[in-house]
């Protein structure tokens, strides 16, 4: 019988989207995103269970190696900062302190494109555009949509933003091209060389410079400008958590 309702629910759902539009469809994602939430949740607080009665003495050690990297790379990040700061403050500078924060994937906008991930973003300012790292890398951007934090990952062609071409810094703006990206509008008399690395500017506010894109491997030669073609760091696999730039 519980699955005879769970069917005739989705024939519902079905029904409505087919007879209101677009506001069952909102009402309906807004829901599921946090059902799934919840169920991360409580996946995960089993997970972490089973591991402390099962696996507790592997976990530890894992748990205190990862800690000790975390920690090495952490005191390395504040000495960094430190000595950055006291430059800029003889410089008379404001100090750099970016925020991010963590969060995490939910599931796919669209079970047909992999380029679209609602993500768990409890301080998401609809009115901003966030960029999207992972593992050190640029991961794409997060927008708004149906008042939700949508991920655009790099390859999906929204998801565009301000680069820097080797190491002349040459200027450009990166679309994705899916599992490509295309550093467009380089000025015609610039050089950019296949092998370049590609790095964020920072120049449109959604990222800090020189966060990681890619490496280029083919240049394009257009009427009025060069289009770098680029292999992107990020791999296509979808991770569970990325980190969001707040605060630049």
């Amino acid at each position: 019988m519980s699955k005879l309702k769970y069917f005739i629910l989705i024939a519902l759902f079905i029904f409505g989207s087919l007879k209101y539009g677009s506001s069952v469809r909102d009402v309906f994602t807004q829901n599921t995103n946090k059902v799934i939430a919840s169920f991360l949740d409580i996946k995960k607080s089993i997970e972490e269970e089973v591991n402390k009665h099962l696996f507790q003495a592997k976990e530890i050690e894992r748990l205190r190696e990862e800690n000790r990297f975390l920690k090495e790379s952490s005191e390395i990040s504040i000495a960094f900062a430190g000595k950055l700061n006291q430059f800029l403050k003889l410089e008379k500078m404001d100090e750099y302190a970016p925020k991010v924060e963590l969060v995490r994937s939910l599931s796919y906008s669209n079970l047909n494109d992999f380029y679209k991930v609602w993500i768990d973003f409890e301080d998401f300012d609809a009115s901003r555009i966030y960029g999207l790292v992972y593992n050190g890398n640029s991961a794409g951007i997060v927008v708004e949509k149906d008042g939700n934090p949508l991920a655009l990952l790099v390859g999906d062609p929204k998801s565009i933003f301000s680069v820097y071409v080797g190491a002349e810094n040459i200027p450009g703006v990166v679309y994705g091209k899916k599992k490509e990206l295309h550093v467009r509008h380089i000025p015609l008399w610039m050089n950019p060389q296949v092998g370049d690395e590609v790095i964020t500017s920072g120049k449109d506010g959604i990222f800090f410079q020189g966060v990681r894109v890619g490496v280029v491997t083919k240049i394009i030669e257009e009427e009025l400008s060069k289009t770098a073609v680029v292999k992107p760091y990020v791999k296509l696999d979808i991770p569970a958590y990325y980190y969001v730039i707040k605060e630049l």
